[in-house]
């Protein structure tokens, strides 16, 4: 019983004090001020008659009971050949005597230390095997160590070093303390070669995906228009009167289209008629009197010339009134609006009509937007998907480009573009949708950022 109340009594009195270090540790301003709390006040976690702590970057950095150390001093120089020794050998915490170092060493043990020492070393990753030690804590006294004071030492020397490196650590720029923060969030290991960092590889690869090369491609409202209408336009000014066809209705060559009011074109030839065999009556009865009266011979050129008006008059009225009545110039489809809109409306000379186009004679028409005019090379691919069939393409080759943008009817200006037809279609003219035109080739970076770019670029004024 006497026992088991001394050892509890020595473990409250030691996690007393190794709290009390541990707070002193924290509280502790510069690495001297800690090597002189592992040096000399270790001590309240157990006794010993001197101690060392060595590190691996400067040697000797702290000897108990010793302000300033002479590192040139026989003592010293021994001192930090036996912590190098230690240093590399694999074992973490080890107590040890003359006999477990070099002859060369255990020589002048004798001379310098008691019988019996405690090597506590501190490497890089705590408790990590065959990792070096980049410090060490060495204590020496008489007595042998009991079974409980080596882990005792060994969970405040990990907590020393815990403080000892985080005052050492150098301090960072805030460029520095950007940069290791996207290392640790990016995975960087700095044991690792440059090649065998995962983020480089998984960069590499995004970078090749970033650079795969694709053509570019834009999209523009199109449609099937016919490649060489013949435009069918007023052949005089009129009203239209009748229509013979509807609209995409398949027409023959000579086949009635449309035709004109001839009211008032017959009106006019009666008149002219009229005008003309009263020419003709006057001729004869001034012909008549000539033959009596040598002063009226004169006149017959006049009336002459009159009858001779009059009947290119009529002749031109007859054929007004032939020309009234519109005739399909070739076979074809008529291809106008809604023929109630024509029908009593007045029509200029020149005014167009409808057209008539071959039922083959197909392309593609698209209107190309300003944000979107990259540059297309001749024969450039031109896929149209239309609406009524969006899963089948219409192949077409770029024919043009128009120069200048045309106002469309929604108020943008957009630049026309015609393709040729790679093959025959069994689509009609006058079917929407879309056409993807297709560019040079270019990065998928360049493809994916082209439009958010220009916006960028328009929005701020770049």
């Amino acid at each position: 019983m006497a026992d088991d109340s001394a050892q509890s009594a020595w473990a409250i009195q030691s996690l007393a004090a190794l709290l009390d270090l541990s707070r002193r540790a924290r509280l502790a301003g510069s690495p001297q001020e800690l090597g002189f709390l592992l040096a000399n006040d270790s001590h309240a976690l157990t006794p010993y008659r001197q101690s060392a702590l060595w590190l691996a970057d400067t040697g000797l950095h702290t000897l108990s009971g010793l302000v300033q150390i002479d590192a040139n001093a026989p003592y010293a120089l021994w001192l930090t050949q036996l912590c190098r020794h230690l240093a590399s050998q694999p074992d973490h915490t080890r107590a040890l005597g003359a006999d477990d170092v070099p002859p060369e060493l255990a020589r002048d043990w004798a001379e310098w230390w008691p019988a019996h020492a405690l090597w506590l070393a501190m490497p890089a990753a705590a408790h990590a095997p065959g990792t070096a030690a980049q410090a060490g804590l060495l204590l020496v006294r008489d007595a042998p160590w009991t079974a409980q004071e080596p882990g005792l030492l060994r969970e405040w020397a990990d907590i020393w070093w815990h403080s000892f490196a985080a005052l050492r650590r150098p301090r960072l720029s805030p460029w520095q303390r950007l940069k290791h923060a996207a290392r640790a969030q990016l995975g960087w290991q700095p044991t690792r070669r440059w090649w065998r960092q995962s983020v480089l590889r998984w960069g590499a690869l995004l970078l090749a995906v970033l650079l795969f090369p694709l053509h570019l491609t834009v999209l523009a409202p199109g449609e099937l228009v016919p490649a060489h209408p013949v435009l069918i336009r007023a052949p005089l000014d009129g009203v239209i009167d009748v229509f013979h066809v509807q609209p995409n209705q398949s027409v023959r060559k000579d086949q009635p289209l449309f035709g004109f009011d001839e009211a008032l074109i017959q009106s006019q030839l009666d008149v002219a008629a009229q005008t003309l065999l009263t020419a003709e009556t006057d001729y004869r009865q001034t012909s008549q009197q000539a033959l009596s009266d040598a002063r009226v011979k004169p006149q017959l050129a006049l009336l002459t010339g009159k009858i001779e008006e009059k009947r290119a008059e009529m002749d031109f009225l007859r054929e007004q009134r032939g020309r009234a009545r519109v005739l399909a110039p070739q076979d074809g489809v008529a291809l106008f609006d809604d023929p109630t809109e024509w029908i009593g409306r007045p029509v200029a000379v020149g005014e167009r009509i409808m057209r008539i186009a071959a039922p083959h004679d197909v392309e593609v028409e698209a209107w190309l937007p300003l944000a979107d005019a990259i540059a297309l090379g001749d024969g450039a691919s031109v896929r149209l998907y239309l609406n009524a069939s969006p899963l089948f393409a219409v192949d077409a080759r770029l024919r043009y480009m128009a120069h200048d943008a045309v106002q469309r009817p929604d108020g943008s200006y957009a630049y026309r573009v015609r393709a040729v037809l790679e093959g025959p279609t069994d689509n009609r003219v006058g079917l929407k949708g879309t056409a993807k035109l297709q560019g040079d080739w270019v990065p998928l970076i360049y493809w994916v950022l082209r439009r958010p770019l220009a916006t960028l670029r328009s929005t701020l004024g770049l």
